[in-house]
């Protein structure tokens, strides 16, 4: 069994005593289900912000503890007002060290939140919607594609965006007319080797109007605009500001770099 394997079947059972604990009904009439989302898609097409998701994370399987210490509040205030088109918040705790805490605070900021975990239930859906969140995260590799259809369709019925994450071309089936944002990782799963060319190539198969979003290995300015140049209109980024002593100062400097390029 891999990693993915032990954290989908722990999410199985972390979900079953969600569902006991605090029902769908209880969910439904929570502030967070009641407020109006924030459009994902608005904000990665908005030319005057970054298209930068920056990401709170607070550690991973592969990496170990990347930053214990950051304050959610202060590090997501500094990428919204740095010009971040979207925060992604982890939410998964044994895996990750994240918790449905981290984003209901990050939710001060006025810009979309993605909800970044496994999901593989419908409740689940509900459940992000309560704790403040904009958008979800499908990933291709541990669902089906009629699950990602399933998923993605009852999630923009609930006002959701949604970010389907792909890792190699044998997942582009998964991608569906409710899936108009596609992330493509550009770290391999199985060797966690980083290949742009690879994903470069992927997103050249994608349906012309898809929302193109680069994942993983972004670790300089230069990555950004070659994928600007090939289309994409996301960035999703967060290690390289989390293991920062400063992860919002180093957003900061980042697109101040970027937009030096930029001109």
């Amino acid at each position: 069994m891999n990693i993915l394997d032990t954290i989908i079947a722990q999410k199985r059972i972390e979900v079953a005593e969600r569902k006991a604990n605090r029902p769908i009904t209880v969910l439904e009439k929570t502030s967070g289900c009641k407020r109006e989302t924030i459009s994902f898609e608005k904000f990665l097409l908005d030319v005057s912000r970054t298209g930068i998701i920056a990401e709170f994370k607070r550690r991973s399987p592969s990496k170990g503890i990347i930053n214990a210490t950051a304050d959610v509040v202060a590090v997501t205030t500094a990428y919204a007002a740095n010009g971040a088109s979207a925060i992604s918040v982890l939410t998964d705790e044994l895996f990750f060290g994240g918790s449905t805490a981290d984003l209901e605070a990050a939710r001060v900021n006025q810009i979309p939140i993605l909800r970044k975990d496994f999901i593989i239930d419908e409740y689940q859906l509900v459940e992000s919607r309560s704790m403040g969140a904009d958008v979800i995260l499908l990933i291709a590799s541990c669902l089906s594609p009629l699950e990602v259809e399933r998923l993605a369709k009852t999630a923009r019925a609930l006002g959701l965006g949604v970010l389907l994450e792909l890792h190699g071309e044998e997942e582009l089936g998964h991608v569906n007319a409710f899936t108009p944002v596609v992330g493509i990782n550009n770290r391999n799963l199985k060797t966690f080797t980083v290949d742009i060319n690879r994903s470069l190539a992927m997103a050249a198969q994608l349906p012309p109007q898809t929302i193109k979003v680069a994942e993983s290995g972004i670790d300089k300015v230069e990555n950004v605009r070659i994928f600007k140049d090939h289309g994409f209109r996301g960035f999703l980024i967060g290690e390289l500001f989390m293991k920062a002593p400063d992860p919002g100062l180093a957003f900061q400097q980042f697109v101040n770099e970027l937009n030096k390029v930029s001109v």
